[in-house]
């Protein structure tokens, strides 16, 4: 249902986020005046080895939301599929960021094997602005990793955590 210019539903904005970029809170902005309620759900895989515990993770996204004002955005984790998910917290939707078209393709193989397994889920696509299409996590920690300034790339939280450790 769509009231004035904003859906009337939960969305669920999943990612392993490690660490969160200006890139997805960007992502994260538009959502959140299109959704009453999103929810960043936090992935915890076992199979891929993160730089930052999971903890850690979901604590500097909920700094960085302090910086927004982001009220009807919510922090959490999880493990499994992401579908299921979605189906235990009452979402039907999944929003995903685009930074660039080859994002694109693993995305739609993605969103097609969730609508596949679960067809009442849509996915929405939301599109970075273009001073942000460059920026990833992985290039995040790659800078991080050698001392340079990761400033222009993450929120104040993030720059702050890599600085203590």
């Amino acid at each position: 249902m769509i009231i004035g210019n904003k859906m009337k539903k939960t969305a669920i904005y999943p990612g392993s986020f490690d660490p969160i970029t200006k890139g997805h809170l960007d992502v994260l902005h538009k959502a959140s005046k299109m959704f009453d309620r999103i929810i960043i759900a936090v992935l915890k895989n076992d199979a891929k080895k993160g730089l930052l515990p999971t903890e850690d993770r979901v604590a500097l996204i909920k700094d960085a939301l302090k910086e927004m004002n982001l009220d009807n955005v919510e922090v959490d984790s999880f493990d499994g599929l992401t579908i299921e998910y979605a189906k235990q917290v009452g979402s039907d939707i999944l929003i995903r960021g685009l930074r660039a078209v080859s994002d694109f393709e693993y995305e739609m193989q993605l969103s097609q094997t969730n609508n596949s397994l679960a067809p009442n889920i849509t996915t929405v696509f939301l599109i970075t602005k273009p001073k942000y299409n460059f920026i990833s996590s992985s290039t995040v920690k790659e800078i991080a990793k050698y001392g340079g300034d990761i400033s222009k790339f993450v929120p104040e939280s993030v720059v702050k955590y890599f600085n203590n450790i």
